[in-house]
């Protein structure tokens, strides 16, 4: 099954099967499975990716379904990160996914993190954004952040060594309110986030480090800003 699951990868110039090898030996953390979450974890499971973490606090509620992909009118009231493990082992059965069924927080934060190659930032909150960076940054630990708010998205990547969110942000800014979001537009993000995740671990491309990639999609037009480290942020000293 594999040869004909991952033929379309295996024709890319500088993929092949060493490529999708990578993949399959990768263990990549979601942190939410929410709007974001939901097309970063379906493309990486299309994908191959070995070992997908998946956590989320969260239960499906009708009001997701407009913009989570990976739920279905069924999964209202179920956990999230079930609702999302069922939907993956209908895409790919031949990958593991790890569920964890409550937050992310400094209590857990290191331990799950540590056992994971990449973390992806779908978080819909700030605290628990610059939870990842600071974890992530601390660890040495890749991750690609993402955000979407109503018709606004961005996407960077952080390696060690390279800007992070802390670089861009204060902790005080953005305080997490309910807005609306155009629903289809978390898809384009979280493709972008995934994207980068093959990216990462294939060699292949050019990685968002360093640079901030913005969306207006009433407009569709995207910038990509440089950006660099700040001399006042504590990423220096890692």
């Amino acid at each position: 099954m594999e040869q004909n699951r991952y033929e379309r990868h295996f024709l890319l110039e500088g993929f092949g099967r060493d490529g999708q090898k990578k993949l399959a030996d990768a263990k990549v953390l979601i942190v939410g499975v929410g709007g974001l979450g939901s097309p970063v974890a379906m493309y990486l499971a299309s994908a191959g990716i070995g070992k997908l973490g998946l956590i989320d606090a969260d239960v499906v509620d009708v009001t997701n379904l407009q913009r989570q992909i990976i739920h279905s009118e069924s999964s209202v009231g179920v956990d999230k990160v079930i609702s999302a493990k069922q939907r993956i082992a209908e895409l790919n059965s031949e990958i593991e996914v790890v569920t964890y069924n409550f937050f992310f927080d400094k209590k857990n934060a290191d331990s799950i993190a540590k056992d994971y190659d990449f973390i992806v930032d779908c978080a819909d909150n700030n605290r628990t954004k610059f939870l990842i960076n600071d974890v992530c940054v601390r660890l040495r630990k890749p991750f690609c952040h993402g955000s979407i708010t109503e018709f606004s998205g961005r996407v960077f990547t952080h390696l060690p060594s390279t800007a992070c969110y802390r670089c861009l942000f204060d902790e005080d800014e953005e305080p997490h309110v309910k807005r609306g979001v155009l629903g289809a537009s978390v898809g384009i993000i979280g493709s972008i986030q995934a994207t980068e995740v093959i990216k990462y671990f294939t060699g292949i491309g050019e990685l968002l480090t360093d640079s901030l990639l913005t969306l207006d999609v009433r407009t569709m037009k995207f910038l990509r800003l440089k950006i660099r480290t700040s001399a006042k942020c504590s990423c220096n000293d890692i």
